[in-house]
């Protein structure tokens, strides 16, 4: 439930006017961080938050496990353990331990003794963690449709065998040009020497911003455009670096967490950081989809869900408009487009978007969103189309009879529906167009 306080406050942004570009930055980067409060509020988002903090429990050894072979391989799994440390430096003291423990568990797994049974579980549970992630990005992107499994694999573990090779090259980029003596004789000299203490301290976020903003246009089983990608990698990758140092300083200037606590405090200042990692991070994710799709940004109040009925016209108006963008070599329309075209929420327009993508009738393409048809509509008959439209139900159990003698009438009648000689989806748009001029 969305406060009274904040329905004013956004009212009243989103009846101003800027008059100068300087206004329009502040309005716009107002209405940004009025949208993500109202994600906070609403507390979805939080709650994929605590869900990755416990996937991220089961899986961080043997994710570890992966990028320590792969390291190991190339031989340099020595620099695992500083790189996890400077990672973990938010728990201040504790990092060290925490880490040292990590490593231990990590040590301890012996891949090339765990057999083919072992060495599959170990991968999935490395890439169940990713599948997770993508889950909660797709949530954050109102998407649906999920990777297939061998699309799923093959993507995931070229993340987590290429992935540790990437970070560890350009870590040890960066150490080899500190240490070149191009950059110590540079260093003596001003202003130089200052230029480079500023680039060395600014070069954790540039790493952690390149993460993330990779991250957010890898991982959403959508097209992300640059731009977004990158906003958002840019506000979680300062984001993540203030709360860490932030939180390395609460923690090492607190003490009552292990007097209350005694051991198990170091494990329950972890889970406080995994959960504000996280936190972040989905975030900097929805703020990207708030940048490729601003009109999100606007409060609406949800409608019910529709009447099959009406469901069924809605999606039949999407397609023709998709349709009629392809028969006259228009560009696809974007989900906002379609929005004011036919009148119809957002939110609304995205239950349809779903059921004819799912039926393979339309794609999407380009970081903009758009939607084109992938078939030529003079293969695609109305009655299939509509058939299309009706979706799917749940599976019902054999021994319950009322329920499926009722889905059997449903299908005979959608089956004899489908059956008919219909036009196809060109002739329909043409006699729509002819109509229409006549009307006219």
């Amino acid at each position: 439930m969305i406060p009274d306080q904040y329905r004013r406050v956004h009212d009243w942004l989103w009846t101003r006017e800027p008059h100068s570009r300087s206004q329009r930055a502040l309005l716009h980067t107002a209405r940004y961080a009025l949208a993500l409060t109202r994600d906070l509020i609403e507390g979805e988002i939080s709650l994929r938050a605590m869900s990755l903090v416990y996937t991220t429990l089961l899986s961080l050894v043997p994710f570890l496990a992966l990028a320590f072979s792969v390291l190991k391989a190339l031989g340099v799994h020595d620099s695992l353990q500083p790189v996890l440390q400077e990672m973990l430096q938010s728990l201040g003291s504790q990092a060290a331990v925490v880490t040292q423990n990590i490593i231990g568990f990590v040590d301890n797994i012996k891949v090339g003794v765990l057999g083919f049974v072992g060495v599959v579980t170990l991968l999935y549970t490395a890439v169940s963690m990713i599948s997770k992630i993508e889950g909660s990005f797709n949530f954050i992107w109102n998407i649906e449709r999920t990777r297939g499994v061998t699309r799923r694999f093959s993507e995931y573990l070229t993340v987590l065998l290429v992935g540790p090779i990437l970070i560890f090259a350009a870590l040890g980029l960066t150490a080899s040009v500190r240490s070149s003596a191009i950059v110590t004789t540079l260093a003596s000299i001003e202003p130089f020497g200052t230029a480079i203490v500023l680039l060395t301290k600014a070069a954790p976020y540039v790493l952690i911003v390149g993460a993330f903003t990779f991250l957010y246009g890898f991982v959403p089983n959508t097209r992300v455009g640059l731009k977004a990608a990158t906003i958002g990698g840019v506000f979680a990758g300062i984001t993540w670096e203030s709360a860490s140092a932030a939180f390395a300083t609460f923690v090492s200037g607190s003490q009552q967490y292990s007097a209350i606590y005694s051991g198990f405090a170091i494990v329950i200042v972890l889970l406080i950081w995994l959960y504000v990692g996280w936190l972040i991070i989905l975030f900097g994710c929805r703020l990207s989809f708030y940048v490729q799709t601003p009109a999100f940004l606007k409060i609406t109040r949800e409608p019910p869900p529709p009447g099959s009925r009406e469901s069924e016209i809605l999606s039949l108006r999407v397609i023709a408009e998709i349709a009629q963008a392809f028969t006259r070599s228009e560009p696809a329309p974007t989900l906002e487009q379609l929005s004011q075209r036919l009148g119809v929420s957002l939110v609304r327009l995205e239950r349809s978007i779903n059921l004819l993508s799912n039926a393979g009738l339309i794609a999407e393409a380009l970081p903009e969103r758009r939607w084109v048809l992938l078939r030529d509509p003079s293969t695609l008959s109305l009655a299939a189309v509509w058939h299309s439209t009706r979706g799917t139900v749940e599976t019902f159990a054999a021994d319950d009879i009322p329920a499926q003698r009722a889905l059997a009438f449903v299908d005979g009648i959608e089956q004899a529906v489908a059956d008919l000689p219909s036009a196809d989806l060109r002739e329909w748009l043409q006699a729509s167009t002819a109509a229409k001029a006549l009307k006219k």
